[in-house]
């Protein structure tokens, strides 16, 4: 009887191997398990998205700085007070509002000056006009004239006086030379001429107030 030949086992050791359970192959991580995850594993949510047109905190919106406000209130032994609006248009500030406490029918000096400061009984710790360009006072409008010079306000027969005027030259909010945020604002006694230096000859100080970023 011949021998077996090695060769003829070769085709049953590979089936053998073929048809034997395999190892499994350990790469150092254990099985993924979910209710294992750490804080840091599981997924995170994307950053909240502010809405358009609003700005993320810390940042400033232009469009917001183009309003202010003030509030008057009487200087010593008077009884004039108000409400101011300040906005931006068409290259001028726009003043709206109303001022009460005037004479039936009388005419006011209307100015922006130059300290925030109503503190003094007389209203005088708001300094001077606001000229930021050392300009001679004059009307608004018309030629040479302080930024903080407007038109005078003229009451009703009941005192009350609906602001409806401009300034030329102003800013709101922008930090240039210009701005009048945090500027005073007076209603005086007289009527300003437009003429006299440096104030037109507009007399006492009836109320105060300063200008705020709404």
């Amino acid at each position: 009887m011949r021998p077996i030949r090695p060769l003829l086992f070769a085709p049953l050791l590979i089936a053998m191997a073929a048809c034997s359970p395999q190892d499994p192959v350990d790469d150092g991580d254990p099985p993924y398990d979910p209710a294992t995850r750490t804080d840091a594993e599981m997924p995170q949510p994307a950053p909240a998205q502010a809405p358009a047109g609003v700005p993320a905190d810390g940042e400033r919106d232009d469009a917001q700085a183009q309003a202010a406000t003030a509030t008057l209130q009487p200087t010593q032994g008077n009884d004039t007070r108000g409400e101011l609006r300040f906005e931006m248009a068409d290259g001028h500030v726009h003043v709206t509002g109303q001022v009460t406490g005037l004479q039936p029918g009388s005419e006011h000096g209307f100015h922006v000056h130059e300290f925030g400061d109503c503190s003094a009984p007389d209203g005088t710790s708001a300094g001077g006009h606001f000229n930021p360009h050392d300009s001679a006072h004059g009307r608004a409008g018309q030629g040479e004239h302080h930024v903080g010079d407007s038109d005078n306000l003229v009451a009703n027969d009941e005192g009350v006086a609906e602001v409806d005027r401009q300034l030329h030259g102003a800013t709101i909010g922008d930090g240039g030379a210009a701005d009048i945020v945090g500027k005073g604002v007076i209603v005086h006694a007289d009527a300003d001429d437009y003429e006299s230096q440096p104030t037109g000859n507009a007399g006492d100080r009836l109320a105060c107030g300063v200008i705020e970023i709404m």
